[in-house]
């Protein structure tokens, strides 16, 4: 008779719990500092063990992808649909959350006092974020292209903030294997495959410890902002409004994309990545998650490694749904909090500046702040601003990783079934997934 084990998103899910009734535990008990000297470290060791994977997992896996395709021409069209994808979700994104700002109108209920104390706490830290940027703004219209390019690979390959380079040189890589003779890259084929191998065989080994690494990551998360309680009481409106606005695209805009494009039931969908979910939302980072992603998406939704490989590395860089809502949402609740009006043209202008914004988005912890100032720029909300939203911005950054996670996997989803290439099971992936041989 097989042995069941326990899925892999039932033990995170437990780590989760517990790591929140320890932080709990810990504020009540004054065990900040052993919470943050025994148990927040080894949060860090995880996500970093996950970060430290990220970027040659990106360039093996799009390598392979690439290199796998029979011709430039199937590359080019897989390509079109990716992005076109990524920026028409994007977009609807954008516009759900200004439909729900302007309705719900959290900033009207802002009071003033807690306001000015807002921005005395945290003016060192806008003035950072303001000063990065002006930096971003003083660049030319093409700056995001000479960003792409690396003059160095080995120095873009040590920052994992330069993903977008890494991307760029993998996809290189891959079209000159494309172009050449078999018998001229076969060597490098079987080096490619070896790699991939021994990187998937890590991200198993880093795996077993995530559950840990998550209790330790919500535990240290739960007690680092337990001064701040007013802070979330202040800003619920504005918390719920952005929660909102994510849930849209979790329950009713992916699911219709499936049900449109797809034969895959989106029930089945969000069992099959949850562990991709979970993960994305105890660390906030979807590069961090991504290892995880492409298991679930190649290896439980059927999705072929060709398009996976490819699909989900560049969704990592300019995929940022859950984020571009919250930047619309956070840009019109700072808006209405200091009394700015915006009309049609300042909300439309939200739209294009929140979607190319998020496009170059890092896909790490707080990586949307610095993108959310050149937001708040473009249509004259004071930046100063930025310091009523702080205070809750982690545990709404984990809300939007999720999201981003959850859109990369489904259009990896719906472009493997345009191209033919999903092994879509919903009956014999699941008995897989819990018996242990």
């Amino acid at each position: 008779m097989t042995k069941k084990k326990m899925p892999l998103y039932v033990k995170i899910l437990i780590g989760m719990v517990l790591g929140a009734l320890a932080g709990l535990l810990a504020v009540k008990m004054g065990w900040d500092r052993f919470t943050f000297n025994w148990i927040k470290p080894w949060g860090a060791i995880f996500l970093n063990l996950l970060k430290l994977i990220a970027v040659p997992l990106i360039f093996v896996s799009l390598v392979k992808g690439i290199s796998s395709l029979s011709n430039i021409s199937k590359l080019s069209r897989i390509g079109f649909k990716t992005i076109s994808l990524y920026v028409i979700s994007t977009v609807i994104a954008v516009s759900s959350g200004l439909i729900l700002v302007n309705t719900i109108q959290p900033g009207n209920t802002f009071p003033q006092s807690k306001k000015i104390e807002l921005q005395e706490k945290y003016h060192s830290t806008v003035d950072l974020k303001k000063d990065q940027a002006a930096k971003v703004k003083e660049e030319t219209p093409l700056q995001f292209l000479v960003d792409m390019v690396p003059s160095n690979f080995f120095q873009a390959a040590s920052d994992n903030t330069k993903m977008l380079q890494i991307i760029f040189f993998a996809i290189l890589f891959g079209i000159a294997m494309v172009l050449l003779e078999e018998k001229q890259v076969r060597v490098v084929r079987d080096f490619f495959d070896g790699i991939d191998a021994i990187i998937l065989k890590i991200i198993d080994l880093i795996m077993a410890f995530a559950p840990y690494g998550v209790f330790a990551l919500i535990a240290g998360l739960i007690v680092d902002f337990s001064a701040d309680v007013d802070l979330f009481a202040a800003l619920g409106l504005y918390a719920i409004t952005v929660t909102v606005g994510l849930m849209v695209m979790i329950f009713i805009i992916y699911p219709l994309f499936l049900r449109l494009f797809t034969p895959v039931s989106y029930r089945d969908f969000y069992r099959k990545i949850s562990p991709a979910q979970l993960l994305a939302f105890s660390t906030s980072s979807s590069a961090a998650t991504l290892p995880v992603t492409l298991d679930r998406v190649e290896n439980h939704l059927g999705v072929a490694n060709e398009v996976a490989s490819f699909v989900l590395p560049v969704g990592v860089t300019i995929n940022m749904d859950g984020t571009s809502c919250y930047q619309a949402i956070a840009a019109v609740f700072i808006a209405q909090v200091f009394g700015v009006p915006l009309d049609i043209y300042d909300q439309l202008l939200i739209v294009m500046t929140a979607t190319l914004a998020s496009i170059g988005t890092p896909g790490i912890p707080g990586g949307s702040i610095v993108m959310l100032i050149i937001v708040l720029s473009s249509v004259g909300i004071p930046i100063e601003g930025l310091a009523l939203i702080l205070g809750i911005d982690r545990p709404l950054d984990m809300l939007r990783t999720v999201v981003n996670v959850t859109g990369d996997a489904t259009v990896a989803t719906i472009v493997a079934q345009s191209e033919g290439k999903l092994n879509y099971k919903p009956q014999l992936i699941p008995q897989t997934v819990e018996v242990k041989k």
